[in-house]
């Protein structure tokens, strides 16, 4: 039977470049809270709810490319408004802890440092998007990108590669820089995790992270 913690849920999300693994290491960190009683709700961004999961499909599909960093970056606050409004937020108050595959921290990485958009329109993009429903946790996925990309091209096969998958390594170089310069400057949110190993060696790793930082909230779950 799944419990709610007594109060607050917490809030995890897992951020990287294209092939670090997130979407695997989402559905095994909310596996094993599940398995500990805990009440998880696992999503992602873009999309998470039927109107940003429509969002996410004129995003991804790189019909938006067009019209520049800025529209794509607020076609991202759009749908974590709504992400946030009617399945982030509700979860949390209700004390489920919700896992997000990719969150703000991809708006800075993405729009901010690849798209070149300065920081002062992607911070005011995420107070209105996100107000003060911020992470209790950040797992970073870092891996090099030349890897990360071979992944997920194994992965997309025949599908193709997506809006982002596309673009060049230089592009996803910076990505990387961002996303190491995102865990340096937030120690306390977030955890920089070698996602270059198998799958169940990073898993070890992001659960050592979530036992550290918030295993005192499980206390007496089970």
């Amino acid at each position: 039977m799944e419990t709610t913690v007594s109060g607050r849920g917490r809030f995890i999300t897992l951020e990287g470049g294209e092939g670090a693994g997130k979407s695997a290491q989402t559905r095994r960190l909310a596996g094993r809270l599940s398995a500990r009683g805990v009440e998880v709700v696992a999503t992602r961004e873009p999309g998470g709810t039927p109107h940003a999961e429509r969002l996410r499909e004129a995003i991804l599909s790189g019909s938006l490319r067009e019209l520049g960093p800025e529209a794509e970056a607020i076609a991202f606050a759009a749908a974590r408004i709504d992400h946030v409004d009617e399945l982030i937020r509700p979860a949390l108050e209700r004390g489920a802890w919700v896992i997000s595959d990719r969150f703000a921290d991809s708006t800075r990485a993405y729009q901010g440092a690849g798209g070149n958009l300065g920081a002062a329109f992607v911070e005011r993009l995420e107070r209105i998007a996100v107000g003060d429903t911020r992470p209790d946790l950040t797992l970073i996925l870092d891996i090099d990108p030349e890897q990360g990309l071979a992944r997920a091209a194994r992965r997309s096969g025949a599908d193709g590669a997506d809006r982002f998958e596309q673009e060049s390594l230089d592009f996803h170089e910076t990505l990387r820089r961002a996303f190491l310069d995102i865990a340096e400057a937030e120690p306390g949110r977030c955890a920089l995790i070698a996602a270059d190993g198998d799958e169940e060696t990073v898993a070890k790793a992001i659960w050592a992270e979530v036992s550290r930082r918030l295993g005192a909230y499980l206390l007496g779950v089970e």
